[in-house]
């Protein structure tokens, strides 16, 4: 938990900052933390991330932080000294999610942190078993309406985005799924292809491999417009779901207090990193969209997003503690 002591230290540090800021930054290596184990979907963005802010002047280190389903790397980052050289790769839970269902996050995204840039964002699609007898999301919902309680969604564990994702397509469905927690999305797939349950919510880069082999049905993704990353599948929206959108986004947060001009540097610095045909690709490969744009802009996102999900959270009386 972020104390008083921790603040007072914050501001105590920046003040210290202004003499460095003046003689140039960055004048030591840059630490990326990821609030999550090496090789994972977060870790990616900070591996390219490393190879692009050296063009500052100084090397870029990445450091997992894992546990706490991220909360761990995050207080981290929020009680570091704000002076740009600690930086964290978060992600849709780690700054929307987790702050909305836990009141033992021990950080507040909108107080804690200085959002510097958004790199991208990606989707969920809802596929269900091919022997299912639903072709489409209208199928589904007029069934599961019909007969309240007898379908369900595997998740990746209460409060997680797969499960506020599902929680929300119940709300904007008005249907009655039962959510059935697994330990990871492997095991929450393997769930539904073996058809221990109906249907599962899950990123593209997971699913899309399943859906052209055939051993899953995608019935809609959670972007608000078709997305090159999944052509072909109808979105939520076009499947009559209105207003239904799910982001999985990624971004780079300092701590808060952590001077304007160097955020401004920073953002700059990625934006121009992330924008070359290399850096695209990579992110497409890995199921991800680039979504760039000024530390204004990623902070009013982030904001809407922890808005969104506490809406969500607070209407299913999801509470993780």
């Amino acid at each position: 938990m972020i104390t008083r002591r921790h603040l007072l230290g914050a501001a105590a540090a920046l003040a210290a900052v202004e003499p460095a800021l003046a003689q140039g930054f960055p004048d030591k290596p840059i630490r990326l933390i990821v609030p999550s184990a090496s090789g994972g979907p977060t870790d990616i963005p900070a591996r390219l991330l490393s190879q692009i802010l050296p063009r500052l002047g100084q090397p870029a280190v990445v450091e997992n932080r894992p546990g706490a389903g991220g909360a761990i790397g995050a207080r981290a980052v929020a009680t570091a000294v704000p002076d740009g050289l600690t930086l964290m790769v978060g992600n849709t839970s780690v700054l929307a999610v987790i702050p909305s269902v836990s009141a033992s996050a021990g950080y507040d995204p909108m107080k804690n942190f200085a959002p510097v840039a958004k790199i991208s964002e990606s989707y969920q699609i809802l596929v269900v078993h091919p022997s299912a007898p639903w072709k489409t999301v209208k199928e589904l919902v007029d069934d599961a309406k019909q007969n309240p309680g007898k379908f369900n969604f595997a998740h990746t564990g209460a409060g997680g985005l797969p499960h506020l994702t599902g929680e929300l397509f119940k709300a904007s469905t008005g249907t009655n799924l039962v959510g059935v927690p697994y330990k990871s999305g492997g095991e929450a797939l393997t769930a539904v292809l073996g058809s221990q349950v109906h249907a599962t919510f899950e990123g593209v880069s997971i699913l899309l491999p399943q859906i052209r082999e055939g051993k899953v049905r995608a019935l809609a993704i959670t972007s608000r417009n078709r997305t090159p990353l999944a052509e072909g599948i109808p979105t939520m929206i076009e499947a009559g779901v209105p207003d239904y959108e799910v982001s999985t986004f990624y971004g780079v947060v300092a701590p808060a207090g952590t001077p304007p001009d160097i955020v401004s540097k920073l953002n700059s610095a990625i934006n121009e990193g992330f924008t070359t045909d290399d850096m695209r690709l990579a992110m497409l490969r890995m199921g991800s969209q680039l979504s760039l744009g000024s530390p204004e802009a990623f902070a009013s996102f982030m904001k809407a997003q922890g808005e969104k999900w506490r809406g969500v959270a607070e209407k299913a009386n999801i509470k993780v503690e």
